[in-house]
């Protein structure tokens, strides 16, 4: 049997599952700096060689490698994030890297071979017959579901398959799960992503003529970075400065929030080292009623530490996911925090985004015209499932007893490869 894959290419992350000789499916890994993953960034990095013989030409990495360049020349390269939520939009065809144009298919193209070439041990996923996730319905205003699809092809096309199966991302993400039942059932899936969250609701019918009917749908752009943004506003941003007071002429003014509007996305944080916006901290500094606050956000801007401040965040919000508190760690210089975080605190300052995702599976239901009590099943994958106030979000409306996931980040990919396969 000819190998099959499934490509979830994703908003934040992307994963390809294999189809084992077996009928089993595993994702592939790739090296990262905490070791080996299944997750590949979705991430692009432009630069132009500035010396030697290639001077002046482009270069680009993606994945984890796009990260590390980035970070080594924030102000001389270019980062390319979300390219899968533009997919949709007729307003955006090209853009600019270092003066060149690229077509929104050709970067998704070139990332795509990237994510193929990064994989350890897997030869031959380039032959291979490909299934490939989409939403039900794409993200924008005014989203050109048709347009969006036949980019996505083409972006395919253009990394090497010319023959691209797809399939339905929430019918992926409940295949196996779908396999279980034992009759016709309404299915909620709810795929959260790091950037997204969907709710579909879709229609199994199971057996040899298996069918899935999509019935409604509803997403909203937060997820898993807005939670980290929260810890880090409510944790990080008060030791460096924010909530204090400068004096100018012997009045007393607040610290400008706009110094903490970057830490919402771990790369902007990195755009702070502007010329400008340095000299503006620091002024500020001078005249702060506690300045050594002012000086650690100038430090952690000039070294570089934004990715790994959101990983130690990372780490203390999936603590929270395990038990009623967690310390959050993180040491750069002499700046230190150690605290304990509480869930309840946690959860009073995600409300906003809870009042959102609530407000996405009422419109998910409306959609679908279904009560809650006519869906029968409920599953759900991707890391913000596992956030206890979510997964009550669901409890509370269909019954726990109805509501179950798993294959919290690859379960799209592996449900792509089962597809194909069948």
């Amino acid at each position: 049997m000819r190998d099959v894959i499934g490509i979830d290419f994703g908003t934040t992350n992307s994963v390809i599952a294999m189809r084992q000789p077996d009928g089993q499916v595993s994702s592939i890994r790739y090296t990262a700096s905490q070791g080996m993953v299944e997750t590949f960034r979705s991430v692009l990095c432009f630069w132009a060689e500035e010396t030697g013989p290639s001077r002046g030409r482009l270069q680009h990495a993606a994945g984890p490698n796009a990260i590390e360049a980035y970070l080594d020349d924030p102000l001389g390269s270019r980062l390319i994030m979300s390219m899968k939520s533009y997919l949709a939009s007729r307003s955006f065809t090209e853009t600019r890297v270092f003066n060149r144009p690229f077509a929104l298919e050709d970067l998704i193209s070139t990332f795509l071979r990237a994510l193929v070439a990064g994989a350890v041990g897997a030869p031959g996923l380039g032959s291979a017959r490909v299934v490939a996730g989409r939403p039900v319905r794409f993200v924008g205003d005014n989203a050109d579901d048709e347009l969006a699809a036949r980019r996505l092809r083409t972006a395919f096309k253009g990394a090497g398959w010319s023959d691209v199966d797809m399939a339905l991302e929430p019918e992926a993400a409940g295949h196996r799960f779908a396999a279980t039942l034992e009759g016709a059932a309404n299915v909620l899936v709810g795929d959260f992503g790091g950037g997204t969250s969907d709710f579909s609701i879709l229609r199994f019918e199971p057996g040899a003529r298996r069918r899935v009917e999509p019935l409604g749908h509803a997403g909203v752009g937060i997820a898993g970075d807005a939670f980290d943004y929260r810890i880090i506003d409510n944790v990080i941003s008060p030791r460096l400065g924010k909530g204090g007071t400068y004096k100018v002429m012997d009045t007393a003014l607040p610290v400008p929030p706009a110094f903490f509007t970057s830490f919402a996305r771990w790369h902007q944080l990195s755009l702070m080292r502007a010329p400008r916006t340095l000299r503006e901290i620091n002024e500020v500094a001078r005249m702060a009623a506690e300045p050594e606050r002012l000086h650690h956000l100038i430090r952690l801007v000039e070294d570089e530490v934004g990715y790994a401040l959101y990983q130690a965040v990372s780490a203390a919000k999936a603590g929270l996911s395990k038990a009623e508190s967690a310390v959050l760690r993180f040491s750069h210089r002499d700046f230190t925090v150690e605290e304990s975080i509480a869930r309840a605190d946690f959860e009073r300052w995600i409300l906003p985004e809870l009042t959102q995702l609530s407000s996405a599976i009422d419109r998910a239901l409306a959609d679908a015209k279904l009560k809650p009590a006519e869906v029968d099943r409920v599953f759900l994958t991707g890391g913000t499932s596992l956030v206890p106030a979510v997964r009550e979000l669901f409890d509370d409306r269909f019954g726990a007893e109805r509501v179950t996931g798993g294959g919290e980040f690859v379960s799209v990919a592996e449900g792509l490869a089962l597809i194909g396969a069948d």
